[in-house]
């Protein structure tokens, strides 16, 4: 803890001012040396080629910096654009796709619809056969019990 106070103090020292510079604070509350106050207000004082340097070295950088960022967004916006047109081929394909589906659904309704009466007949057919079926079976059974009729009368 004491070598930190020292360290303030040591460092404090370098921000004082120098032998001819006083600070005051104006109402604003900036800091304003005396040398100054000769300079009329009007007049413009050139600032130290270092600062000027370091301004366009930044104002460069900044200006990079902001046309990287731009450039990603408009390779991000290109990336979409054709993301979008992909997009739009493959709807427009299964676009092709499901009409082709429709119209072939439809001929298929239409040739059901055509076959639908001898599907009808054919429904009748098996219901004849059916009937048919059961007759035989019914006067196959008759012809059994009349044979064991006709058997057994036979025998007395």
């Amino acid at each position: 803890m004491v070598n930190k106070m020292a360290d303030m103090r040591e460092n404090r020292s370098v921000f004082s001012p120098t032998q001819n510079q006083e600070i005051h604070f104006n109402n604003e509350d900036k800091l304003k040396d005396k040398t100054m106050d000769s300079v009329p207000d009007n007049a413009q004082v050139a600032p130290p080629s270092n600062v000027v340097e370091l301004c366009r070295e930044t104002f460069i950088k900044t200006a990079e910096y902001l046309r990287g960022e731009l450039d990603g967004t408009v390779e991000d916006y290109r990336l979409l654009e054709r993301m979008n047109q992909v997009t739009m081929s493959k709807y427009s394909e299964m676009k092709q796709i499901a009409l082709s589906i429709s119209g072939a659904l439809h001929d298929l309704n239409e040739k059901y619809q055509s076959l639908q009466p001898y599907l009808e007949q054919i429904d009748q057919i098996e219901l004849s056969v059916t009937a048919l079926e059961q007759a035989a079976y019914n006067l196959d059974q008759y012809s059994k019990r009349l044979e064991s009729k006709f058997k057994s009368l036979e025998k007395r």
